[in-house]
């Protein structure tokens, strides 16, 4: 590893900020000092990094003052106004928000699909993609470079800790609500989560889909840099606490079958088939929670369409949707 660094984690109470520091410490990346940023109400907590206790400070504008990399996780908006402060610093900011990406001078990083534009960032900021297009890039790519990839439709089965940690509270407060005979009015979706599914994830944009569902379609296109890529997805808001699971039926350019899609998979880095449905083998959300790599399954020859595959994509959307895919970035600079 290159000669320690200084870092800052922007957001840092939050829970994709906190996998940010785990991930920190379980891949030991070469830290000379860890700052932790937050809002002022959060300053002053402290949380554990390598058998120390580090104290937050309240985020300001002066607060990237000899910071290598900055991780960022704390929302657009905090983004927007803090990160060219950071930038202009010195500081390489890796930002997790969407306030970036589509910036045509903002590289936007998945680390084992496009590595090299991490090494490019004129405005000194990395973005760090969708969570769900993470994930299911993660199993197109492979096949992509096999056999060319033409179309995706997808269908994403979203996590509620995707809403953060207030999503998680009003599943349980829900469920315990029911189990009691109590009553709860939706706070943080539009409808009960709780024993339900909502075909919503972020807010309808004037073409009927969402923006959680676009993100597929314009950030897919610039990772793989196909421009004319095509793309349909609807994103489904599911009773699960963590990691996110995506449908898709993806057209090729090539011809391909099952057990050349599987081969494709040999070798890379951060994704496994799990694929045996006849022996119950298949990714199921508790299998990728907490763990590095995402899992393929259900493979099989689309019906439909000609030179195309279903399958059935898992990954946990905090750590590789979000503060995994963030450190391995900064492991890139």
């Amino acid at each position: 590893m290159s000669e320690p660094k200084n870092l800052a984690i922007v957001g840092a109470t939050g829970a994709v900020g906190e996998e940010m520091r785990l991930c920190l410490e379980q891949r030991d990346f070469p830290v000379k000092s860890l700052t932790l940023l937050a809002s002022a109400r959060s300053a002053g907590k402290r949380f554990p990094f390598r058998g120390e206790e580090i104290e937050v400070k309240e985020l300001t504008h002066d607060s990237f003052e000899g910071i290598d990399i900055a991780l960022f996780s704390a929302g657009g908006g905090i983004s927007k106004e803090f990160g060219p402060s950071a930038a202009a610093a010195g500081c390489v900011v890796i930002d997790n928000s969407s306030a970036f990406r589509m910036d045509e001078d903002v590289p936007l990083v998945v680390p084992e699909i496009n590595p090299d534009t991490a090494r490019t960032a004129p405005r000194g900021i990395i973005a760090n993609p969708n969570c769900s297009t993470i994930i299911a890039l993660m199993g197109l790519a492979p096949l992509h470079e096999a056999f060319g990839l033409r179309s995706i439709i997808a269908s994403t089965y979203q996590a509620v800790s995707g809403s953060g940690a207030q999503g998680i509270v009003e599943l349980e407060e829900q469920v315990n609500a029911i189990a009691t005979g109590g009553t709860f009015e939706p706070k943080v979706y539009p409808r009960q989560i709780a024993f339900n599914v909502i075909p919503q994830v972020d807010a309808f944009t004037d073409n009927g889909y969402t923006k959680e569902e676009l993100k597929m379609l314009n950030e897919g296109r610039k990772i793989l840099g196909l421009p004319e890529l095509k793309v349909s997805c609807t994103c489904v808001r599911v009773p699960v606490y963590r990691s996110h699971s995506i449908s898709i039926t993806a057209q090729f350019e090539r011809p391909v079958d099952v057990d050349a899609a599987r081969a494709a998979y040999a070798g890379k880095a951060g994704v496994a088939v799990k694929d045996d449905p006849a022996n119950g083998q298949f990714p199921v959300p508790l299998d990728t929670t907490g763990q590095d790599d995402c899992l393929v399954g259900r493979i099989r020859k689309n019906l439909v369409f000609k030179n195309a595959l279903d399958l059935w994509v898992v990954g946990d959307q905090v750590r590789k949707g979000a503060a995994l895919n963030a450190v391995q970035i900064a492991e890139l600079l």
